[in-house]
């Protein structure tokens, strides 16, 4: 699969929110941070904007909720028009009944780990879902530095992937810009979220497309994509 890039709207002017989605309308989906101020220390939006959001851009939504409760809460938010939903493992008490929830109203299932969170003890909801997202920062704000100390989970993750021969997309998200994409993509991810790399830039369709070159670019190089 080709490289993808998802713009994280948390570094957007939420004033301006159809203007920000539509300045990246060559993005492959646009990333919607949902924050509840438990689950993380931060509070963003809910599924009202993300129905204003669906209306407002052709550009799908991957809509990762760092929410507690997203059992109850993820299902709102295929139903708002996410075309993807990711819900964070230590927050879910039914992981596989929530994916399989997801998917049968029509959108992608993903699930998230923190940075401490290890993949191995998860190996068997692999096949449940559509997408694995690893986080390279602790999730709740944006701006931080990327974690290479998650690299290896990464690598980790992309074997389980491959040892399964799963169809599964695995997104990094935290700290992805020019400087760190190639490492992630080398290290097995092929979705990337990006916030101020995207929207910090002078002309964020540019960088949109400037970092997926760099990741193709990269993945095509990378040891495990051979054969892909």
């Amino acid at each position: 699969m080709a490289a993808q890039i998802n713009p994280s709207i948390l570094s957007a002017d939420f004033a301006r929110l159809a203007d920000e989605a539509r300045a990246v309308d060559g993005a492959d989906w646009l990333h919607v941070d949902v924050m509840d101020n438990h689950f993380v220390p931060n509070l963003t939006l809910g599924v009202p904007v993300v129905e204003s959001l669906a209306r407002a851009t052709e550009t799908p939504l991957d809509c990762h909720l760092m929410i507690e409760d997203p059992d109850r809460w993820a299902p709102r938010y295929v139903e708002a028009g996410a075309g993807s939903v990711t819900f964070h493992v230590e927050a879910a008490a039914a992981p596989v009944r929530l994916a399989r929830e997801i998917r049968a109203k029509g959108a992608r299932a993903a699930m998230a780990l923190k940075p401490a969170t290890a993949i191995e003890p998860y190996e068997d909801l692999l096949p449940e879902l559509d997408m694995v997202l690893i986080m390279t920062v602790e999730p709740g704000f944006g701006g931080q530095s990327f974690l290479d100390l998650t690299l290896p989970k990464i690598r980790r993750t992309r074997e389980l992937i491959g040892r399964h021969g799963l169809d599964l997309w695995l997104q990094v998200d935290g700290g992805v810009s020019a400087g760190t994409i190639e490492r992630c993509a080398d290290a097995g991810a092929d979705v990337f979220v990006a916030g101020s790399a995207v929207y910090g830039a002078e002309d964020p369709a540019e960088a949109v497309r400037s970092l997926r070159d760099s990741a193709r670019k990269a993945t095509a190089e990378a040891s495990w994509a051979c054969g892909h």
